[in-house]
This record gives C-alpha cells, structure tokens and sequence, in this order.
C-alpha cells in the first residue's frame, strides 16, 4: 500500500511539473510574439520637417472669418519659367538631387516623397529633369519619370 501511494505521488508531481513547464512556455511565447509584433517608432532625421503637436489638444483656430482678405504672410508661388510646370515626386523613397544629368554627378540633396517640385526642363533624351524644390531655393537634376504633372496649376 506504502509503495502504491509513493508511485501515486511520483505521477503527480511529474504531471504538475510537465503542466508548469507548458504554460511557462506558452507564457514566454506569447510574451515574444507580442514584443515582436509591435510597430518600432517612426526614425526622425535631422533634414525632417518639425511638427510639434500637443498629445489631446484639440485643433483650434484663431482666425476670424472676413469677406475677402489677401494675407500678407502667405507667399505668393513664383512664377513659372515658359515651359515650366508644377508637379509631385511619386518616388515613395524620394529622388537624389544632383548638380548635372548624369548619374556619377554630384549629389547636392533630396526631394521627399509627395514633395511639391516645379519642372524647369528635361533632358535632350528625357531621362532627366531640371527641377527646383518649392519650399526653398534648391535646384538640379533628377531622373525622370518620378514626378506626376499637378493639374489645373
């Protein structure tokens, strides 16, 4: 009877043991596939745009609806070159800006993805364009293809 009642507490504690261990394992899984899963933060670069934004602020506007009023801090959009057009990089990774149409040529910045540009020309063969970035006074050469002409401007 000694003996039946010794085997008797073997087999439980190996099965208590075996069932500890399994969910231990399960846990340290589950545990993994959630860090895993999750979306790694956004990189910020230091040619980024900075965006400030308030975490639960509400959007609030100051201005005051008049008539019709032109403001003075708005700059109006330089005027084209004939020829000349505005368009948008659909390059999702953005383009490299280069001194000369060539692909060896210097490379003198970036154009970002969605990036409003304006088209000053294309190469001879079309592989290249001319074009200056709206929001600053960089100019130089791109290869062609990457932007998509903006109607109706």
């Amino acid at each position: 009877m000694n003996s039946l009642y010794s085997f008797f507490k073997f087999l439980v504690g190996f099965l208590l043991a075996i069932v500890l261990m399994a969910g231990a394992s399960v846990a340290a899984a589950l545990y993994f596939a959630a860090k895993l899963t999750t979306i790694p933060e956004r990189p910020v670069f230091p040619n980024d745009k900075k965006v400030v934004q308030i975490a639960n602020a509400k959007p609030t506007s100051t201005a005051k609806a008049s008539p019709v009023s032109e403001s003075s801090d708005t700059p109006s959009p330089k005027p084209l070159e004939p020829g000349a057009y505005r368009a948008l990089v659909t390059q999702p990774i953005g383009l490299i800006l280069r001194d000369s149409a060539n692909r060896d040529a210097n490379r003198i910045g970036g154009v970002g993805y969605n990036e409003k540009v304006v088209v000053l020309e294309d190469s001879p063969d079309k592989e290249w364009q001319r074009i200056r970035v709206e929001d600053g006074n960089r100019e130089g050469w791109v290869k062609g293809g990457n932007t998509e002409k903006l109607e109706g401007e």
